[in-house]
């Protein structure tokens, strides 16, 4: 038992003398956070308990879990957990050690890309508008997030072309105004020339445009249009005319409802068997202001109410600009938790609705149907490849991560392997391997891929947070049924069952066909087969340009590192000048004098040293 703070964190693991039975009598009846981890003490999961005693001990009853859990629970050897105050404490804590750990059995959020604000800095005395992606702290005013950075920046050409305010970055007084005071798009506050309160006056007109509310904004223009005329100082009269025009015009751009609230977000989710999109409209004073569209790694399993739940406490719990209301699709658990959280973080009330009429349902129909859409185009092409691949191979489930393995050589010398690994129908270069073989000393393509298959599934038996990664749903081997039952021997050794096809080629080295290890051709679409076709060069591609490193650095090692006389410096520099050990070949002893530290009788030597070993 140690101290973490001021609250109780109780690691329970002696050595090897935990016992699972033994310490969950242990566990209290008080809220908290557990921490599961597997024998190598990584952390698998993380989860929140109104009742430690409760929830934790579910897990290991004999009840219908889903295969996700059932796999964690086979997976966890300790656990640890930690004693917090009331349940706000401890969503906050799940959140913040989610978050730190990504562990693989929770669900993690990822966004698909971060979105702009429009940030004012109303603390300084003449504040400047700009776009941002990051939101912080510090007493500004933060507005949007827009659709994208495009929608940012027209608002923001939009303002500057209209308000006379500052475009420099940094604020300072100046000997003289800039080229903008001069074209009439800044009032020059740098040489005094614009009162606080004048300049303030444009401020709060341009948070007046980005909160939505135009018709104040144009109330005044109209007032002071009158104002002037009345003076008969037309050409202003008309730039406020011009600016009141072109405010309408974006006002209706971004006018989509009638729902009359100052600030609501509204989540819909969609989900398939590839991935899981979930969409949040911003609605600010009956205007959405913009968009976000996130996506769930390690989602299979869930129900859409577990998904919800777990995006609104990693989403909401740690975002500074939220709204009164937020509206979701269904009902979710820790609402009341979450709500209390929230409320009391910002000082106002915020409440989760689920709108069963009205304006506000079609939102959320209008939410889940872009998620709906924004997930098919993310995933449309990748699940192309990936269903058809499951149906052409009559697998059990879809083939998610594909790995393909190569054999190259050099007459049975240089012998290595290539591995290429395909994501959701995707070919990543970045997941690539290369491998020299180690237990192997003849032309053998066959006990070479048993070993290497061996050695790359021994990696994520050992450890599946490593380089390697989870285990393949499908192997594919770059040869027939030999290469077929080695890899199928490989994999024996660990008692597990993952599906492998051979790769075969034609006379001119070119695709030919799959086959199963029944030696069945399989049928494939045009699609597949250029995703297969791509799959073999990408691995041989691998495996090739690998050999060909080990033979060019052991023939720069071989034919230079054995002559006598010459050293690290002297083999750098003579490799500079001529480029390759071929180039020193080539080169004649008056070439060889010019390089530094070589000497004539040097320069014999190493001439009749490589000749001979020609």
């Amino acid at each position: 038992m140690r101290k973490k703070g001021d609250r109780p964190l109780f690691s329970l693991k002696i050595g090897n003398m935990f016992n699972i039975e033994k310490e969950l009598k242990k566990l209290p009846d008080k809220p908290g956070v557990y921490i599961m981890r597997d024998k190598n003490d990584n952390i698998i999961y993380v989860g929140k308990a109104v009742v430690l005693k409760n929830r934790v001990r579910q897990y290991f009853r004999k009840t219908n879990k889903t295969a996700r859990i059932e796999k964690m629970v086979s997976l966890i050897d300790h656990f640890e957990y930690i004693v917090t105050d009331n349940e706000a404490e401890a969503l906050i804590l799940e959140c913040n050690l989610i978050k730190k750990n990504m562990p693989k059995f929770n669900v993690l959020l990822k966004d698909d890309k971060t979105y702009p604000y429009i940030k004012i800095d109303i603390k300084s005395d003449y504040p400047n508008v700009f776009i941002t992606r990051r939101i912080q702290n510090d007493g500004a005013r933060y507005f949007g997030p827009y659709a994208n950075a495009g929608a940012a920046k027209e608002m923001i050409d939009f303002i500057k072309e209209r308000f006379k305010i500052r475009q420099c970055k940094k604020f300072k007084s100046n000997q003289r105004a800039c080229l903008n005071y001069h074209i009439k798009k800044c009032l020059a506050p740098c040489m005094g020339y614009v009162t606080k309160e004048e300049y303030k006056k444009q401020i709060d007109e341009i948070i007046m445009l980005l909160e939505g509310k135009t018709k104040e904004i144009i109330k005044q223009i109209d007032s002071d249009i009158i104002k002037l005329s009345e003076k008969q100082e037309y050409e202003k009269a008309a730039e406020l005319r011009d600016k009141k025009i072109a405010i309408e015009r974006i006002s209706e751009r971004q006018k989509v409802s009638n729902i009359n609230e100052r600030a609501i977000d509204v989540v819909g989710i969609a989900k398939n068997e590839l991935s899981i999109c979930i969409e949040v409209f911003f609605v600010r004073n009956s205007k959405m202001v913009g968009r976000e569209h996130y996506f769930f790694e390690n989602s299979n399993n869930l129900t859409e109410k577990e998904l919800l739940s777990e995006f609104i406490k990693q989403y909401y719990i740690n975002k500074l600009d939220l709204p009164s209301k937020i509206m979701l699709p269904q009902e979710i658990e820790d609402i009341e938790a979450i709500e209390k959280l929230l409320s009391d973080k910002v000082q106002r009330k915020i409440e989760f609705k689920v709108p069963q009429k009205g304006e506000k349902l079609r939102f959320i129909e209008m939410a889940n149907n872009n998620a709906k859409i924004t997930l098919e185009n993310k995933t449309k092409e990748k699940e192309d490849i990936v269903l058809q691949l499951k149906e052409a191979l009559k697998l059990e489930k879809l083939p998610r991560k594909i790995e393909c393995f190569d054999i190259s050589n050099m007459a049975g010398d240089y012998m290595v392997a290539g591995m290429c690994v395909a994501k959701d129908g995707v070919i990543n270069k970045k997941l690539g391997r290369k491998f020299k073989i180690k237990t192997v000393f003849t032309q053998d393509d066959t006990r070479c891929m048993e070993e290497v298959v061996t050695r790359r599934l021994k990696h994520s038996i050992e450890n599946s947070k490593g380089a390697f990664g989870t285990l393949p749903d499908v192997i594919f081997a770059d040869g027939g049924i030999t290469q077929i039952r080695a890899i199928k021997k490989a994999i024996n050794k660990y008692n597990i069952e993952i599906p492998v096809f051979g790769m075969v080629k034609d006379d001119k080295h070119s695709t030919k066909k799959l086959i199963d290890e029944n030696k069945n051709e399989i049928e494939l679409s045009q699609d597949l087969m250029n995703f297969i076709t791509n799959m073999q060069d990408e691995v041989h591609r691998v495996a090739i340009e690998y050999n060909r490193n080990l033979r060019n650095k052991d023939t720069t090692k071989s034919k230079l590192d054995s002559i006598n006389g010459i050293g690290k410096k002297r083999k750098q520099e003579l490799l500079k000048k001529f480029g390759s050990v071929e180039g020193i070949k080539k080169a004649d002893i008056l070439e060889i004098i010019e390089v530094k530290g070589i000497t004539e009788e040097l320069a014999r030597k190493i001439k009749k040293e490589l000749l001979w070993k020609l």
